[in-house]
């Protein structure tokens, strides 16, 4: 009788984490245009949870123009890579196309990338980042669980955890800002995640 073929740990996992051997896992899609003027678009993918209990398919959680997302692309590369190496997985770089990230990665890229898109320069996205890094995981995960309930679609970039997120993270300007309704969002049930 033939012994089934062993597939190791790291064969299961693609990108930064994303599992590739779970058919519909949630994960973060990072689309990175060809076109050196083109917007990157982070999606939360819900998989086969998607479309489930009110729950949608896929969002689009933050429009980035590239000029920004350079200043914080290779913080958040660091930090992941990091993070898979003490997993004994291999990482990833950003790359043309469909980069797949971990849920988990993928709602604290989110919390960077909200900070970044009120920024002015690269260099204020530097320092976002650099903050950033300097927070717990959970404290990031907390961070997009505030956000998301309150303003976490791409077109809610006014939205006070938003705007919250950049002048805690950038030492930014106060601005004048509208009062708006808290929409609640219903989390589909989580699973054990690699992080």
């Amino acid at each position: 009788m033939a012994q089934p073929k062993r597939v190791k740990a790291a064969d299961q996992y693609e990108g930064f984490g994303a599992v590739v051997g779970e058919f519909g896992a949630h994960i973060f899609r990072v689309d990175v245009p060809a076109t050196l003027k083109g917007d990157i678009t982070i999606t939360e993918d819900f998989g086969l949870k998607g479309g489930e209990n009110g729950v949608p398919p896929k969002e689009t959680r933050v429009v980035l123009p590239r000029r920004l997302w350079s200043g914080i692309a290779e913080a958040a590369r660091k930090d992941f890579a990091a993070r898979l190496k003490a997993k004994r997985l291999t990482s990833s770089r950003w790359t043309t196309g469909d980069n797949k990230v971990d849920r988990m990665l993928g709602k604290e890229l989110c919390v960077l990338a909200w900070a970044a898109e009120h920024a002015n320069s690269v260099d204020e996205c530097k320092a976002i980042a650099a903050k950033w890094s300097a927070l717990r995981p959970e404290e990031r995960w907390w961070l997009f669980s505030q956000t998301v309930a309150e303003a976490g679609q791409a077109d809610d970039k006014e939205g006070g955890w938003r705007k919250a997120l950049f002048h805690a993270l950038s030492g930014g300007r106060v601005t004048e800002q509208k009062p708006r309704s808290i929409r609640p969002v219903e989390e589909p049930a989580e699973t054990l995640s690699l992080f």
